[in-house]
């Protein structure tokens, strides 16, 4: 099975280049260091005629800020509306994820955004990687039962190499057995995809430098 290759941009140029070059999927942002934010409207609109014009598929990052996932009521609006603008806008996808004070999965923030994202794949994104194991364990499960296509992890904190989370993705593939998509990324490069593909029998990828 091919590799499903998905680039984080948050550029036009970016965009153009890597799917120039390969990628499959694109996952559309703005502000890639503050961890990625919402794009705007007009950056969106233009993005999703492109990479449909190419073929490909686009998701977009839903996140009013940078910093932690835990959300205010305010917040969490601007997400759903936000949510909804794409979907009208014509996006394959939308990321996203919230959590609470506690550390665990905000499951009314999530059930909420999920239904606005009606038609559209939903990926849960690295918010995944601030729980514990045995929470993660359980959001897997509760992702899993609310449709959600697939989580985006690190298998760990985003200092650590790619490399040494390995064991820890392969539980979390383990448990997911095949329910739901688990989505490696952070410091998956266009050097190393195929081997780390390869050693967690996964079929997609993502990063920033998924292409040259």
């Amino acid at each position: 099975m091919a590799i499903i290759k998905e680039a984080v941009v948050a550029t036009f140029p970016d965009l153009v280049r890597v799917i120039q070059n390969g990628a499959d999927r694109i996952e559309l942002n703005a502000d890639l260091a503050a961890g990625g934010i919402t794009p705007s409207k007009g950056m969106i609109a233009e993005a999703i005629q492109y990479v449909h014009d190419h073929d490909k598929e686009i998701t977009v990052m839903i996140r009013p800020r940078g910093g932690n996932f835990v959300y205010n009521d305010i917040e969490l609006k601007i997400m759903e509306a936000d949510i909804l603008e794409t979907q009208q806008l014509g996006a394959d996808g939308v990321a996203f994820g919230a959590l609470t004070d506690e550390n665990t999965l905000d499951e009314d923030a999530m059930e909420n955004l999920i239904a606005a994202a009606g038609g559209m794949t939903i990926t849960m994104h690295m918010a995944f990687d601030a729980l514990d194991h045995e929470e993660q364990l359980h959001t897997i499960d509760w992702l899993t039962d609310h449709g959600v296509e697939r989580i985006l992890t690190h298998g760990g904190d985003l200092s650590t190499p790619i490399d040494a989370n390995i064991n820890h993705l392969k539980e979390l593939l383990a448990h997911a057995a095949n329910h739901i998509g688990i989505l490696p990324g952070g410091g998956i490069t266009s050097a190393n995809y195929e081997t780390i593909a390869k050693t967690l029998t996964v079929y997609q990828v993502h990063g920033t430098k998924i292409v040259d």
